[in-house]
């Protein structure tokens, strides 16, 4: 059996990138997909990234972690927290302390009870809100945590680490995987059709139009 990969489907626009790239490097076939329910409070993420990995014939498993929802203080779990807050740190209110090193230690150690050693995340330092997980540091760090505590042989995959969200869509366009980006969600808001004002509709926006093609989720 050759190399297997496990890719983290959020349902966003940069996951679902991920996973079509996941899918010409490692091969169809090679590929599942994990999502978080972290009790986010716009469920609909999670309708999207199961109708992504169905459409493109992954296997998903979904896997529930509701701690964040307890912790509270800050706006994609906590109702009480506006999205536009910023907090004392001067980090966005959507930051969510500890997520991505919460998720892809989930997620390597679904990978090592599966025997997967390939992990893809779509994080990035480019085009983000100024996350401290997103950055190349952290997950080479994490990386290396990971195979001292599991004792194997992970390798984080970040395709779109330093790429624009310009560069985001056309590597979407080159994967085929425009089509995809209809079943996504991205709003702060939780709003489909999205809000078109949140910093993650803005930034989304963006990047399409600096790309020059026409979003297929404001087509729908």
């Amino acid at each position: 059996m050759g190399e297997r990969a496990l890719v983290v489907l959020s349902g966003g626009q940069d996951s679902t990138t991920c996973l079509y790239w996941a899918l010409r490097e490692f091969g169809e076939g090679a590929i599942e997909a994990v999502t978080f329910d972290y009790a986010q409070r716009h469920r609909i993420e999670l309708q999207c990234a199961t109708q992504v990995a169905a459409d493109a014939g992954v296997r998903q498993v979904i896997l529930p972690i509701d701690t964040f929802r307890e912790l509270g203080g800050n706006a994609l779990t906590d109702p009480r927290v506006p999205v536009g807050d910023v907090r004392p740190e001067a980090l966005p209110a959507t930051f969510v302390p500890g997520r991505n090193l919460i998720f892809m230690t989930y997620a390597a150690a679904y990978a090592w009870q599966n025997g997967i050693r390939h992990l893809v995340t779509g994080v990035a330092q480019t085009d983000y809100s100024g996350y401290p997980d997103c950055r190349r540091e952290t997950m080479d760090a994490l990386q290396a945590t990971l195979n001292l505590g599991m004792d194997a042989d992970f390798v984080i995959h970040t395709p779109l680490m330093n790429l624009s969200k310009m560069q985001t869509v056309q590597l979407a366009v080159e994967l085929d995987a425009l089509p995809a980006m209809a079943m996504t969600h991205t709003c702060y808001n939780g709003r489909r059709p999205p809000c078109g004002e949140c910093q993650a509709c803005l930034l989304r926006a963006k990047g399409f139009a600096e790309a020059g093609v026409k979003d297929p989720l404001l087509m729908t």
